[in-house]
C-alpha cells in the first residue's frame, strides 16, 4: 500500500510551494482514508445491529454476511482521470461516491428491500443516490441494489459527513457478479458474443433461482404460521371446562 500511495502522490496536480508540501498531501490523503474507514464502521455497525435484532424477532438472519473495503489508491486516481477531475484530495471527496464500500449479502430479495428500508429510516443516514439493478438489471445481467448514503462521523474537534456506497445482493447475485468479475476484469479481451451470451444466461438462471427460493420461503413461513395457529387453538379447546 505504501508504494501505491507514493504513486498516487506523484499524480497530485499541484506545484509544491514549500518543502513540506509532499508530506502535507500524504497526511491529508491518509486522514481522508481514515475518515472513510470510520464511515464504514458507522454504517456496518448499523447493519449488524439490525441483523441481530431481526434474528431474534423473526428467528432467522436477514443478512448472511457483510464485506467492506476502501478503494485502492491507484483505482481512485484512474477514476478521477476518467471523470476528467484533477487528481487531488479535494476531488476525491467531492467527486467519488464509492471510495468507502460495503456489500451486504442477504438470503432473499425481500430481505434486501427490508434491510435497506430500515437502514434508510435511521435519522442520521441520508440517501444521496439509489440504483436498483434488481428491478432494472444491467444489459449484461448484473443485479444488485446500490445505495449511496451519507453519515456523520465525529472526530475530536468536528463532525464530518462522509459518503458510503452500500450494495445489497442475494447469494446468487453475489456468486454471479464475483465470477463475472474474475472472467472479465482487466484481461483486455475482445468482446466475445458467446461469452457475453453465456454470462447473461447464467444471470437469468440466478434470477429464476432467487424467485423460486423466495416462493419456497413464503410457503414455509405460511405453513409454520398456520401450524402455530392450529396448535394454539388445540391448546385452548383441550383446556379445563369453565364451571
Amino acid at each position: 500500500m505504501t508504494k501505491e500511495l507514493d504513486k498516487v502522490l506523484d499524480e497530485l496536480n499541484f506545484v509544491p510551494d514549500s518543502d513540506n508540501y509532499f508530506v502535507n498531501q500524504a497526511i491529508q490523503f491518509r486522514e481522508l482514508m481514515m475518515m472513510y474507514n470510520c464511515a464504514i464502521r458507522e454504517v456496518r455497525t448499523k447493519l449488524e445491529v439490525l441483523n441481530d435484532e431481526l434474528s431474534i424477532r423473526n428467528s432467522r438472519n436477514p443478512i448472511e454476511f457483510i464485506e467492506s473495503r476502501i478503494k485502492r489508491p491507484l483505482s481512485i486516481v484512474d477514476k478521477l482521470k476518467r471523470y476528467g477531475e484533477p487528481v487531488n484530495v479535494e476531488s476525491i471527496e467531492r467527486s467519488l461516491n464509492d471510495v468507502a464500500g460495503i456489500r451486504v449479502i442477504c438470503p432473499f430479495i425481500d430481505d434486501i428491500y427490508s434491510v435497506a428500508d430500515m437502514l434508510l429510516s435511521q435519522d442520521d443516514i441520508t440517501l444521496i443516490k439509489k440504483k436498483d439493478y434488481i428491478e432494472n438489471p444491467k444489459p449484461n445481467g448484473y443485479r444488485s441494489l446500490h445505495l449511496i448514503v451519507e453519515t456523520p462521523i465525529f472526530l475530536h474537534d468536528q463532525k464530518r459527513m462522509m459518503r458510503v456506497e452500500v450494495q445489497f445482493r442475494t447469494i446468487s447475485m453475489d456468486w454471479w457478479a464475483s465470477l463475472e468479475h474474475k472472467i472479465r476484469y482487466k484481461k483486455d479481451l475482445p468482446e466475445l458474443d458467446h461469452v457475453n451470451r453465456e454470462l447473461f444466461e447464467c444471470a437469468q438462471m440466478g434470477a429464476q433461482l432467487d424467485a423460486r427460493m423466495e416462493k419456497l420461503q413464503r410457503l414455509a413461513e405460511t405453513a409454520a404460521a398456520e401450524q402455530h395457529t392450529d396448535s394454539r387453538w388445540g391448546e385452548r379447546r383441550s383446556g379445563p371446562l369453565m364451571r
